[in-house]
């Protein structure tokens, strides 16, 4: 994954995305969302031929853009391996049975 900086601003942030598709971009979209210092939040990706989807992050408070992707990518990591661990677990005491 290559990440470029687009356009900065004091509350905004585009970047590109290489090598990613809609996948990791609806989850980051989603995630970014649900932070209330986040105003706007959206992705596109220009052409479905070349993985380089385009985030958009716009903050409402002092708070930055890439303070509020930086905590997106950390709730995403949290929530993934708690996904793992429960997985885990379930198989383990399916295979039990």
């Amino acid at each position: 994954m290559k990440v470029n900086i687009l356009n900065k601003t004091k509350n905004e942030l585009k970047i590109e995305v290489e090598g990613e598709g809609h996948t990791f971009c609806n989850i980051l979209h989603k995630t970014l969302l649900k932070d209330s210092s986040v105003e706007f939040a959206g992705y596109e990706i220009p052409h479905p031929l070349t993985a380089s989807p385009v985030i958009y992050v716009r903050t409402k408070s002092q708070r930055s853009p890439e303070k509020a992707l930086i905590n997106a990518a950390k709730k995403i990591g949290t929530n993934a391996e708690e996904f793992r661990r429960t997985f885990e677990e379930a198989w383990k005491k399916s295979v039990k049975s």
